[in-house]
């Protein structure tokens, strides 16, 4: 429950905390960052330049929120999915490479040796 409140609140921070930090903050910190400046801009008229509030600035504030949210619930469950290893067992997950590496790796340099 925390790491959902903790995702609606700042998903960047959720994302850092409880997913792959590698995987998506920069942009979820953009997208959250950019909401943020939409809300508070509504306040001041929005980019028309009204003298009252901007309802379609705020709007697109809650929009860019809610895909950050979205977007870091995503990551979130996709690596902790990955982690537990139910999703990755006889399936190609794009997030077991990168978040659990098996002992089986090659080393690319070995492979460009071979040749040589």
């Amino acid at each position: 429950m925390q790491r959902k409140i903790l995702a609606f609140i700042t998903p960047p921070v959720a994302v850092c905390r409880y997913g792959c930090a590698s995987c998506c903050v920069a942009p979820i910190f953009v997208f959250w960052l950019a909401s943020i400046g939409s809300v508070i801009y509504a306040f001041f008229g929005g980019p028309a330049g009204l003298d009252h509030f901007s309802w379609g600035t705020l709007a697109l504030g809650v929009i860019l929120w809610a895909i950050a949210v979205a977007w870091a619930e995503t990551v979130i469950k996709g690596v902790n999915d990955d982690l537990a290893g139910k999703n990755c067992n006889g399936k190609a997950s794009t997030l077991c490479s990168i978040v659990s590496s098996g002992s089986n790796d090659v080393d690319p340099l070995d492979e460009v040796n071979k040749y040589l």
